[in-house]
This record gives C-alpha cells, sequence and structure tokens, in this order.
C-alpha cells in the first residue's frame, strides 16, 4: 500500500521556501548575488548548515524512493531527479569543481540579459513544489 511519510510534506514545503527565497534576487540582484557567492566561496556556518540539511533532506528522499520502488507516487521521482542533481550541486561546490564554479558565476552575473529567466524559473519551481508539500500534507492528514 502507497503511503505518504510525515517529512514528505515538509521535505517540499522547506525546498519550496528555499526556492521561493530567490525572489529576493529579483527585488535586489546586487545583495542577492553578493551574499550567495560569500556563501559558496567563504564556506562559513550558514554554508555547512544549509549543506547539511539539503543533503540530509536529498539523502532522506533517495532512499524513500527505493524503499517503496514497486509503490511509489508519481512525485517522488522528484527525490531521484532533483535529489541527485542537488546532491551533485552541492558536491561540486564543497570541492571547488572548475566548470561548476565557472556556471555558478555565470548564473549570478547581475548584469546577464538572462538573470530574470535563471531566478524566475527557480522561483516558479519552488513555487510549484510548495504547493506540492501542501497537496502532501493535505491528502496525508485525510488518510489518517
Amino acid at each position: 500500500m502507497k503511503k505518504i511519510y510525515w517529512f514528505e510534506p515538509w521535505f517540499f514545503l522547506f525546498f519550496g521556501a528555499f526556492h521561493l527565497h530567490r525572489i529576493w534576487g529579483l527585488i535586489d540582484r546586487n545583495s542577492y548575488a553578493a551574499f550567495w557567492i560569500d556563501t559558496m566561496e567563504n564556506k562559513g556556518p550558514v554554508y555547512f548548515i544549509l549543506m547539511g540539511v539539503l543533503s540530509g533532506l536529498c539523502l532522506l528522499g533517495i532512499i524513500t524512493f527505493f524503499r517503496n520502488l514497486h509503490r511509489n507516487y508519481l512525485w517522488r521521482w522528484i527525490y531521484i531527479c532533483g535529489g541527485s542533481y542537488l546532491l551533485f550541486d552541492l558536491f561540486a561546490i564543497a570541492t571547488d569543481l572548475g566548470f561548476w564554479h565557472d556556471i555558478i558565476i555565470a548564473m549570478f552575473d547581475v548584469n546577464a540579459w538572462y538573470w530574470v529567466l535563471v531566478w524566475g524559473g527557480f522561483i516558479i519551481m519552488g513555487l510549484l513544489v510548495f504547493i506540492l508539500g501542501i497537496s502532501l500534507m493535505i491528502k496525508r492528514k485525510q488518510n489518517s
């Protein structure tokens, strides 16, 4: 039988809120870019706390996907696709992978013509994921 675990709505609510914070990047490009570049390059407490939480949630999601391999909901593929991407991203940032650093610096180019497309895309994705989290919370409550 399919089951929505207690952490799953919170997983999507957290990731949705995390992506929705990028609205800051549309309001103030310079401070947004400066904050995140500084956070990634200096690897202080905010970086390690965020890296730990994001990695832990991704691993929890991936484990959940594989533990329910023959009875997964379709939305659990987000754990595999998004989680794998995010774990690679965190690994690449942590190890200062050259080509990835260049991509990130280009993403944070406040004068780039694609700024609104990149960060707007993340915001839309965040909104959809946040709505999924709310939906899962409601479904879980109805099934209890």
